[in-house]
């Protein structure tokens, strides 16, 4: 069984979100964080950065909440994906990761960033329920955990824009959500 390595209100409740969406069963192994049970030598060897999550998927190993995401999507696909899709997928939950994720919670960029990134997002979600359309995918869960994180997190003012705030309530009202993003909150 897969094994997914966290700690209490950590990333690892990204990766735990997809995976009870698309109903694959794993082990969350919970790390004590203040004990330091991340940097123990035993989970060094799972992920010699010390970060979580991570996952432990038979004799593979693979850390890094991203690329979780992709080889869970493309593991689990219950069709193969083509060399386009994966690219979109990797584009979004490398866009929620990386420039949306510094974009809204690093302060310095804040004021430049959020408005730009939430108008386009406000602007998708405005033609359709979820990015890539009327399905929801992992480029969900990549780019509204993020989103998710803002009024947990922030408390920001989200009100300009209304179909990302619709967006967010929607995603937070599936049940998957409220077994790993929403029992933290």
């Amino acid at each position: 069984m897969l094994k997914l390595y966290g700690g209490a209100r950590s990333r690892a409740s990204i990766v735990q979100w997809y995976l009870e969406e698309i109903q694959v069963p794993y082990e969350f192994v919970k790390l004590e964080m203040q004990a330091g049970e991340h940097l123990k030598p035993e989970y060094l060897a799972i992920n010699p950065v010390g970060k979580v999550p991570s996952i432990v998927d038979g004799d593979f190993q693979l850390w890094e909440s991203g690329a979780i995401l992709l080889y869970l999507a493309e593991k689990y696909s219950k069709s193969p994906l083509s060399l386009e899709e994966r690219a979109v997928f990797s584009q979004w939950v490398l866009f929620g990761n990386s420039t949306l994720a510094t974009g809204i919670f690093v302060e310095a960029n804040r004021e430049r960033e959020m408005p730009r990134l939430l108008n386009a997002l406000n602007e998708i979600f405005s033609k359709q329920p979820f990015l890539l359309g009327n399905e929801f995918t992992v480029a969900d869960v990549g780019v509204g955990s993020i989103l998710s994180y803002i009024p947990i997190m922030l408390k920001l003012d989200l009100s300009p824009y209304p179909e990302v705030l619709n967006y967010i309530k929607q995603l937070s009202e599936r049940p998957a959500f409220q077994k790993s993003i929403g029992g933290q909150g």
